[in-house]
């Protein structure tokens, strides 16, 4: 199939069994959202809010847009904004891997990098400042409308669509901005509404978990950062606020349950994707299977289960999910290089 341009072959990501670690008495599925070309589920959402500022006539041809991220939604904008010409500003906590910020200039973008103390309210609060100052375009991807939409317009759709044959009983999903499981929650509550839904967290940075409400600012925008939050490893995962876009999900009531996992368990995870399974995810894609899982334990025989994979494996090189992942030959792999005549006649 031929495409016009990039941007046209966001969407329409694969559905995939995981026959390894599944347990028998149910089927556990995969949406990966690495198939998307900038390899991760924001490039919807990026498209989602350039074609929509166009639209509406708030992103003007040549305008500078900017936005806070902690990467897969500035790698997401950096693809669609070179695609279609627009200049590009992200910024970033420099506490997030430093892949994320190559692959953003590479595309073109200019990447400023906040203090990892100020956390994601510092980036937020940066972004703001140089849109006010520059006349740039400010995403917005915590508060637009665009957010939720693109996932009801075409990931909802999508699910609907695959499980067509099959009666999903259970999807799994973690929250960013919140996005997914607001857009998504809106299709399975009309089209599939026997389907539970299920929102996963860090377990010891329990935003959802708490109860304690976000204070905000008249446009949604978070006031300050939220008490519950603590460090952890989830990168592109519950900030240090509840997004306005996610608050639509809490206050109507889009999901079922609630998962908490915790952050080794993700990472670990992750890993037996990739040995088990053959899927490259990162630690928020471990940690959306782990709670599947968890969920698995206890539904009943037959239970059809689907987890986002929100990106891959290769954004998390720098992180802990490589930190036992050897660059030069272990000792096993030295034996196989000696093990064959010519390394005996060479004296290797």
């Amino acid at each position: 199939m031929i495409y016009a341009d990039i941007n046209k072959t966001i969407g329409q990501t694969p559905v995939v069994r995981i026959n390894n670690l599944a347990p028998n008495h149910v089927e556990l599925f995969v949406k990966a959202e690495f198939f998307n070309p900038a390899a991760s589920v924001k490039d919807r959402l990026a498209l989602s809010i350039i074609e929509e500022a166009e639209n509406s006539g708030a992103l003007k041809p040549g305008q500078t847009v900017v936005e806070a991220t902690s990467g897969n939604t500035g790698i997401g904008l950096a693809m669609v904004c070179a695609a279609k010409g627009y200049p590009l500003v992200i910024v970033m906590a420099d506490s997030f891997s430093v892949e994320r910020r190559r692959l953003m200039r590479v595309l073109g973008a200019k990447v400023v990098l906040t203090p990892r103390a100020e956390k994601a309210m510092g980036m937020y609060n940066k972004a703001v400042e140089l849109a006010e100052a520059n006349g740039w375009f400010l995403a917005r991807q915590f508060e637009t409308e665009a957010n939720a939409k693109v996932h009801e317009m075409t990931t909802g759709p999508e699910i609907v669509a695959d499980f067509k044959d099959k009666r999903l009983t259970h999807f799994v999903t973690g929250f960013g901005t919140g996005g997914t499981l607001t857009g998504v929650a809106r299709v399975l509550r009309r089209e599939s509404p026997d389907t539970r839904i299920i929102l996963s967290e860090p377990e010891n940075a329990g935003l959802v978990g708490s109860g304690i409400a976000q204070d905000r600012n008249s446009d949604g925008s978070p006031v300050a950062g939220h008490s519950a939050w603590q460090p952890h490893p989830f990168q592109g995962w519950s900030p240090d606020f509840i997004p306005a876009v996610l608050q639509e999900a809490l206050d109507n009531g889009s999901f079922d349950e609630l998962m908490p996992v915790a952050g080794p368990g993700a990472i670990n995870m992750a890993l037996q994707l990739a040995q088990k399974e053959g899927i490259l995810t990162g630690v928020s894609g471990g940690g959306t299977v782990l709670a599947a899982l968890q969920v698995a334990k206890t539904a009943p025989e037959g239970s059809v289960i689907l987890a986002m994979l929100p990106d891959t494996a290769e954004r998390y090189l720098s992180t802990p999910l490589f930190d036992d992942i050897e660059a030069e030959m272990t000792d096993e792999e030295r034996a196989i290089s000696l093990s064959t005549p010519s390394a005996q006649m060479a004296g290797e």
